[in-house]
């Protein structure tokens, strides 16, 4: 038996689906289910009703659920206990770059003041970090939540917590020194397209965008022109004059990118939550510490 069976097992217990799941765990649908179906004659027993749509759990996989949500969690605490004490202090945090350039400073800031706390950052796409917090590797997974492109992890394993809300809007580099107005707006026109630089099609925020412009009313004339799965880097390119970008309000704060200005009204904006997750078997004190921080200084707004 090997313990990636039962970290794929609790993350189809999740979402329900084999697609999803097999997605959220790199690997391909078929290799999933040829490992769910290991771990089904390893037990002897069939964890999976394969006779119903949507998908359902036989009762020998209802049980075993909350047997492999403990046996993960015993894993974790093998992991930590060989690691020593050396390992007892570090908070394991996974979150995009995009997030991690602009807003984790202050934030951890705060969150670790007076604690003995040490930090550990990997930066990744929504999948990967859902599926290291799905596997233990991590403790938190900080990312964007948008009504687009839902993630809604099982509420009996995980806990959230709204940290902020922005908006993604388009912004373009000004038409000229000190002023306001963009050199690419929209609408747009025929005589005159907004060439776009997009987010590849991987990249959360492509779906974000692309809720935008299939949202009723113009579509822009401009094609895209340029694919980038970074923030930055779109916002590099914009600043550079080569078109407008979709970037979320902490992008260009404090100062980043000064030459970019709105490129569009309301009509092309949308707001997306800054949402923290962690699961809630992860006891570790320092883990608990943090999170505790962060509640503290979360807003009151549920996640929409």
């Amino acid at each position: 038996m090997e313990t990636r069976w039962i970290q794929d097992f609790v993350t189809l217990a999740d979402v329900r689906n084999f697609t999803r799941a097999a997605e959220l765990r790199n690997v391909s649908q078929a290799a999933f289910s040829r490992r769910i179906q290991a771990l089904e004659q390893w037990l002897g027993t069939a964890l999976v009703d394969r006779t119903c749509f949507p998908l359902r759990f036989t009762e020998a996989g209802e049980r075993f659920r909350a047997s492999a949500v403990a046996l993960l969690a015993q894993i974790d605490d093998v992991r930590a206990e060989a690691a020593g004490d050396s390992a007892s202090n570090i908070v394991k945090l996974a979150m995009p770059y995009a997030l991690a350039a602009t807003r984790l400073a202050p934030w951890w800031g705060d969150w670790s003041r007076g604690l003995d706390a040490r930090l550990s950052v990997n930066t990744g796409n929504v999948l990967d970090t859902m599926q290291a917090l799905s596997e233990g590797t991590v403790d938190l997974v900080i990312g964007y939540l948008h009504a687009a492109s839902p993630i809604a992890p099982d509420p009996g394993r995980h806990e959230h917590l709204l940290l902020d809300t922005e908006t993604l809007r388009p912004y373009s580099v000004a038409a000229g020194a000190g002023e306001r107005a963009p050199r690419f707006a929209l609408p747009d026109t025929a005589e005159r397209p907004a060439p776009l630089l997009m987010y590849s099609p991987t990249v959360y925020f492509s779906r974000v965008v692309r809720s935008v412009l299939d949202a009723e009313g113009p579509s822009p004339q401009g094609q895209a022109v340029v694919e980038s799965a970074m923030t930055d880097v779109l916002a590099a390119m914009a600043e550079q004059g080569m078109g407008l970008a979709w970037l979320p309000d902490s992008c260009v704060a404090q100062g980043r990118f000064p030459s970019l200005v709105p490129a569009a009204d309301a009509r092309w904006c949308t707001r997306v939550d800054v949402v923290a997750f962690r699961l809630r078997h992860n006891t570790r004190p320092v883990v608990e510490r943090v999170w505790g921080r962060m509640a503290a200084a979360a807003p009151a707004a549920p996640v929409r």
